[in-house]
């Protein structure tokens, strides 16, 4: 889709807005999580702690006494990670009993740290351990009065912590990341089903214009019903304007061709005179110019009818076998070859009017034989519809380039023995314009002319 697409701005928001939104809530339940297992872990080093602190304030033990009684074996294993310190520190020379895990290492003191006390008269802390090992602390210390003051600190080691909110970390971001897939999944769904009156509607639209539909049909939701409703009265609204210019055009027709009879007839009957003469010879120009310009403004109409198609193979036989009888008495053999496929994008006397022009002209110049071919070309770009070429070609003694320019002018003419006003052509130029094609002459396989007329197709 283009980045413009109405679908792709819903999909793209949608997606950035999903991102953002699991990003946070994993950041939030990662912390949380975090969180929860630090207050686990520093419950146990509290419960290990606590139970320090009672056998310091037991004053019946001896000083040398190593605790045993904590419950938790690791302390007895050299550098486990778990480890306790007492330290007493109203002595000159503090003394120090630690876990045998700890073997001949010191644990640092956190007052020296510049870590504060909490409310609950603790410390606690992250600290570097012994074999450098990250280690979380709680420290806490004790006024036995007489009996002496101590500090008491217990350590685990940290990375239970941090393997704990890795692995959580690491099922929560594949949790989410199945969660975005599918939550994308649904919005990709979830626009196009959307948007699917909007692409009813394009579809219906396309189908008005190449003719297989005269208005928007179908029930449509409450949002785009009123689009529809205009856009078929816009169809309507079109097509009232053109039968009026029709009517109009028609009109005109008739105000000027009835004076203009009167004019020729009155001129008529003074046929010797030079000036009637005159006349009568600029009235036929006027009357030329007029049918010209009438067919064009009436043919204009018609083009800006929407929806109008025609099937050219039986337009083109039609028109052989008419030609074929006008000229029956000269022998001239006409043939024609059309794609059943073809279709022309307007109405059907336009294109009986722009190819029947160009055979009458291939019929009086020929020798004795007119081909016509239709063919049908592929889109030359996306979006773009298919193109006619309509192929007109006589045997007979062909045109220079100089000579097709000339014929090409509106009302020239090369044999003024030949019937006809030499606006032909002229006419053809002008509707192949009208609907967006074009005339060009060239030289005939079979000899002579070519006259090659590109009209849009479906």
């Amino acid at each position: 889709m283009p980045a413009s697409s109405l679908a792709n701005r819903l999909f793209l928001s949608a997606t950035a807005w999903l991102v953002v939104i699991l990003a946070i809530t994993g950041v939030v339940l990662s912390s949380v999580y975090k969180n929860a297992t630090e207050r686990a872990f520093d419950r146990r080093l509290n419960l290990s702690l606590r139970t320090l602190v009672a056998e310091v304030a037991t004053p019946d033990e001896p000083p040398d006494r190593q605790f045993q009684s904590l419950g938790e074996p690791l302390f007895a294993l050299p550098l486990s990670g778990w480890y306790w310190q007492i330290t007493r520190t109203d002595t000159e020379k503090p003394e120090v009993r630690t876990s045998k895990s700890l073997w001949d290492k010191k644990l640092p003191k956190l007052e020296e740290l510049g870590t504060e006390l909490t409310a609950a008269g603790i410390r606690l802390a992250y600290v570097d351990g012994p074999e450098g090992q990250n280690l979380r602390m709680v420290e806490r210390p004790v006024d036995l009065g007489g009996d002496g003051k101590f500090l008491v600190s217990v350590a685990g080691d940290s990375t239970e912590i941090f393997d704990e909110t890795r692995s959580f970390d690491y099922y929560l971001g594949g949790t989410f990341t199945a969660l975005g897939i599918v939550l994308l999944l649904t919005t990709v769904f979830q626009v196009r089903f959307g948007l699917a009156p909007l692409k009813r509607i394009s579809e219906s639209i396309a189908d008005i214009r190449s003719g297989r539909a005269e208005r928007l049909e179908g029930e449509f939701p409450v949002e785009i019903a009123p689009l529809a409703r205009e856009t078929n009265a816009l169809i309507d609204a079109n097509r009232e304007i053109v039968e009026r210019a029709r009517t109009h055009v028609g009109n005109l027709a008739h105000a000027i061709k009835t004076p203009l009879s009167v004019i020729v007839n009155e001129a008529g009957t003074h046929a010797a005179d030079p000036f009637a003469a005159k006349v009568m010879e600029q009235a036929d120009v006027m009357r030329d110019q007029l049918a010209h310009h009438l067919e064009r403004a009436r043919i204009a109409a018609r083009v800006s009818v929407v929806g109008t198609v025609t099937e050219v193979a039986p337009a083109i036989e039609a028109l052989r076998r008419t030609m074929e009888k006008i000229y029956r008495d000269r022998g001239i053999v006409i043939e024609a070859k059309a794609d059943p496929a073809a279709k022309f994008r307007g109405e059907r006397q336009d294109l009986e009017e722009m190819v029947g022009n160009l055979v009458d002209n291939a019929c009086k110049w020929a020798a004795s034989r007119v081909f016509i071919e239709v063919l049908v070309e592929a889109p030359q770009q996306a979006g773009a519809g298919p193109r006619l070429r309509i192929l007109v070609d006589d045997d007979g003694r062909g045109l220079s380039e100089a000579e097709r320019a000339q014929v090409s002018r509106r009302g020239q003419r090369l044999d003024e023995s030949k019937p006809g006003s030499g606006l032909g052509l002229s006419i053809v130029t002008d509707l192949a314009a009208l609907y967006g094609g074009s005339l060009s002459l060239g030289s005939a396989p079979i000899g002579g002319l070519r006259a090659e007329l590109a009209l849009p197709g479906i």
